[in-house]
């Protein structure tokens, strides 16, 4: 039995990608800190390289051994319990962003939970699903009361994440894994309709609740509204319309060094945003820092590398004989999917922004290894589907 090497390789790809734009996108940064010219670098090289082992011995497990199944559960739980723990711990050991305390901190690396949580929670759906969902047809209250159990644990654990770690992107992610991955494994489009309403409702009541937050969206819509506001009538623009001095600055930079970059960029290594207009080019907006180095063709490449890794994905996913498989390796692909495009539309402000990492590309060890270990259990299901 083995891998998908393609899977394996497009992967490998990209996170090469990353650590020389680990290097090209961080020369101010490492001015500005102080740091060793290669700070960024040898880090992101550690966590590639150790990505891409952990990639490969995941794949290399019996995917009908149990035990293989017993790793990724105790991912699940131990990140559960460092997410629950995590606020409560001293300054010393967890490192805060944007007001909240959202890593642990083990020497001189510092581990985010919530981002290993996302692939124990899409197994954890996969597993429960199975044995829950089926395709046959029932009433959309029968399907309700399937699901409220799941809706009920969710809302507390992920609002829990939300309300500690202040972290809106990442439980807009989950729970869309919820909802999507209860579609794969057989609800009915109605349900799935019903879910996404009930989300926006949430949501909007999540927005304004938060004053901070409407002066996001109210940034965001200054940003874009000219696109919009003539389409309607006149009452309706004038009452639409915020003034355009709310537009986020780091939205115009953004764009601007995706329109300096141009068709085929100004060279690796030679943007000029990155230095000091784009704060954290690196990670948030490291996309407008590539558009700008490699242009629009080197992005269009990304992409596609993107595209036919999550493609090759749900091929492996639709060829699995068990239920359980299908479900969690869609889970995987669903997860790349949404974090490239949550990031891609919010430096462009077609979304507000959400502080979404880029799966593989973006700096980080946390994403890196948990989307690894991700594409690893792919890769070990991907040994008894017949490509």
């Amino acid at each position: 039995m083995v891998a998908d090497k393609k899977l394996f390789y497009l992967s490998c790809i990209l996170i090469t990608i990353g650590i020389v734009f680990s290097y090209s996108l961080t020369v101010f940064t490492v001015l500005f800190f102080n740091y060793s010219e290669f700070h960024f670098f040898a880090r992101q090289l550690f966590f590639g390289i150790s990505g891409i082992l952990i990639m490969f011995f995941i794949s290399r497990l019996d995917p009908d051994n149990k035990n293989s199944e017993r790793i990724i559960l105790a991912i699940l739980i131990i990140s559960f319990i460092f997410i629950i723990i995590l606020p409560f711990l001293p300054s010393a050991l967890a490192t805060a962003s944007g007001g909240a305390k959202r890593w642990i901190r083990l020497g001189p690396l510092s581990i985010s939970p919530v981002e290993f949580f996302k692939i124990g929670l899409i197994y954890f759906l996969a597993w429960s699903y199975t044995r829950r969902i089926d395709d046959s047809k029932k009433a959309i209250k029968h399907e309700i009361l399937i699901l409220l159990p799941y809706c009920i644990v969710a809302t507390i654990v992920i609002g829990y994440i939300y309300t500690t770690q202040n972290d809106l992107g990442q439980s807009v992610i989950s729970f869309f894994l919820i909802l999507a991955l209860a579609f794969f494994a057989g609800a009915s489009k109605r349900l799935f309709a019903f879910g996404i309403l009930i989300i926006m409702m949430v949501g909007i009541m999540v927005i304004f609740s938060n004053q901070r937050r409407i002066q996001r969206i109210a940034s965001w819509w200054g940003n874009i509204q000219d696109a919009f506001l003539p389409m309607l009538p006149d009452w309706m623009a004038n009452a639409l319309r915020v003034s355009t001095n709310t537009e986020p600055y780091q939205i115009s930079h953004s764009l601007n060094a995706i329109a300096h970059g141009g068709i085929f960029g100004e060279g690796l290594g030679l943007g000029t945003f990155k230095l000091g207009f784009l704060s954290e080019v690196h990670t948030d907006f490291i996309l407008s820092g590539i558009t700008e180095e490699i242009g629009l063709f080197g992005l269009g490449i990304i992409c596609f590398i993107y595209l036919w890794m999550i493609l090759r994905i749900f091929r492996i996913a639709g060829r699995c004989d068990k239920k359980e498989h299908f479900i969690f390796c869609s889970g995987i692909a669903l997860l790349l999917l949404f974090s490239f495009f949550m990031n891609a539309f919010g430096i462009i402000s077609l979304t507000p922004l959400k502080g979404v990492a880029v799966p593989l590309l973006s700096y980080g060890g946390s994403s890196m290894w948990a989307i690894c270990i991700g594409i690893g259990y792919v890769l070990m299901i991907s040994k008894k589907v017949k490509l």
